[in-house]
């Protein structure tokens, strides 16, 4: 869907998550979104080590011993008949990112307020598009954030070569 957004501010945005990189500065991780459509700025959120984890291993495609939270309400979505359509980051306030989950059943769309973190694991998942509103996009944290992340990634690097 590249329709209005939840709130008619134009638009959507659709992103897709190019990976998940420790802050070395605290025990958070950040999720580094991409714009399908090519433009090379970046979108970061930043979430806890257990979220940014369970984002990371849906990437992987790692499977574990046991179901995990986001595995759990996948497998309940499927056996009742619900479709993960989408999700979508729709506001931020004072740093905070908040995100909607677009559910379909029977014709049906329902909505669900959601974390970013556990919106995006349960996206990726399902397979099913992740969005921003023009409005997030161009309120997101900072100016410089693709020179702050080349600049992490750089540090985290050579810390990984021990």
């Amino acid at each position: 869907m590249d329709g209005g957004s939840p709130q008619d501010s134009g638009p959507l945005i659709q992103l897709l998550v190019d990976r998940v990189v420790e802050d070395p500065a605290t025990d958070t991780r950040i999720v580094v979104l991409a714009r399908k459509d090519g433009d090379l700025e970046h979108f970061m959120v930043w979430v806890g080590a257990s979220e940014g984890e369970a984002i990371k291993r849906a990437l992987d495609t790692s499977l574990t011993a046991r179901p995990m939270s986001h595995d759990l309400i996948k497998s309940c979505g499927e056996h009742l008949g619900i479709t993960t359509e989408r999700v979508v980051l729709t506001d931020v306030k004072s740093s905070t990112y908040y995100a909607t989950v677009f559910l379909e059943n029977k014709g049906v769309t329902r909505t669900l307020d959601a974390r970013p973190s556990d919106a995006i694991a349960l996206a990726l998942r399902c397979q099913a598009p992740i969005y921003v509103t023009q409005d997030v996009w161009q309120r997101r944290s900072g100016q410089q954030l693709d020179a702050w992340l080349s600049k992490l990634e750089t540090k985290n690097i050579g810390a990984q070569e021990v």
